[in-house]
Order: structure tokens, then sequence, then C-alpha cells
């Protein structure tokens, strides 16, 4: 009864994975830190993509993921799994979207919400719940990426990818984050004090 007690106590955040290479799996070293960090006050909930479940398997990173997560959900559709009405109902303090595809980042700066992360982003910030986005491409310039057979690729950042992302920093209740490391911040400020 007690266990059950503090598993219900427990406040809830909802993790999207897109389908984005680019540092995967230092976001997810990252939020196995945050589960074990917060494991006493957080539940750490986690939503793939439809394309996040191939990458996750071309960088061998799905059991891994799902090891550490007992509650992997993968999208079906944009209404299914319906994270959508759940952010709506705030089941979640926010949504984090970490790592971004620039495809993501821009349906959501420009309200197009067919697919179940775009779809829960913006039904959230309709419904006043905060979305954290940790883009792939936030600064123009040249960078460097690693492939899943270990080698390195060199990318352009393109200034419309940027424009994209510029556009989520003026939005309302959105919060641009700019690789893994920004992420520990987000979590101390929500759930620092004791519950």
């Amino acid at each position: 009864m007690t266990a059950e007690k503090t598993e219900t106590a427990k406040r809830k955040v909802a993790w999207g994975i897109t389908g984005a290479g680019d540092k995967i799996a230092e976001y997810i070293e990252t939020m196995k830190k945050m589960k074990n960090e917060y494991a006493n006050k957080v539940e750490i909930q986690v939503f793939v993509s439809k394309a996040a479940e191939t990458v996750l398997k071309f960088y061998k990173l799905e059991s891994e993921l799902r090891q550490n997560f007992p509650k992997v959900t993968a999208e079906i559709n944009a209404n299914a799994p319906f994270l959508a009405a759940w952010m709506q109902m705030r089941k979640y303090e926010f949504l984090l979207i970490a790592p971004a595809t620039s495809n993501t980042v821009a349906k959501i700066a420009n309200g197009i919400g067919d697919t179940m992360l775009t779809n829960a982003a913006i039904m959230s910030l309709k419904a006043f719940v905060p979305v954290y986005i940790a883009p792939t491409d936030y600064a123009i310039g040249v960078v460097s990426t690693k492939l899943p057979n270990g080698k390195e690729m060199k990318l352009r950042v393109r200034k419309e990818e940027v424009e994209q992302v510029n556009k989520l920093r003026h939005m309302e209740d959105v919060f641009v984050l700019e690789g893994p490391a920004t992420i520990s911040p987000v979590f101390k400020k929500w759930f620092q004090q004791n519950i």
C-alpha cells in the first residue's frame, strides 16, 4: 500500500523523442541521470515517434531505452496514443521533446499537429502547459554528428532551420534547449523543492 501511494504521488513528465540521431545517446544518458536523481519525485514516461523507432534501432539504443524507462510508448498516429489529450488534462507537468528534428520544430513553429508529438505540443500550449524543445539545428554553421557506425559526419545548419527555432523562442510557454546539458536545469527548476 505504501509503495502504491509513493508511486501515485510522483509527478509525471512526458519525454518525446523524434527521429533525430544527433546526440541521441547523450540525451538518453542525460534522461537516465534525471530519472535516477529525481527517482522519488518524478516518473518519466517516454513517447517515441515513428521515425524515432527507426533511429533508435539504427543506433542500437532501443533496448537500452526500454530497459531504463518502463513506460515507452510508440506513435501510431497523431491521436494514438492520445498524448495530446493527456497533456491538456495536465497529466504531465510539462512536455520535453529531445532531440527534436528540424521537421518537428518547423511543424510546431507553424502550428501543424499531424504527428503524436507535434499535436501534443500544440495542445499543451493551448492548455498553458510548458513545452521544452531541444532542436538538433539551433545555430547557423557546420556541426559534426556521429553516425550509427561511429563515424563522424559534417552537416550544415542552414538559416532556414534556425529561423524556425527562433519562431519557437518567441512562442509563449515554449522553451528552447541547446543540447543535453540544458535539461538538468529544467528538472532542477521543477523538482528541486521537496514535494
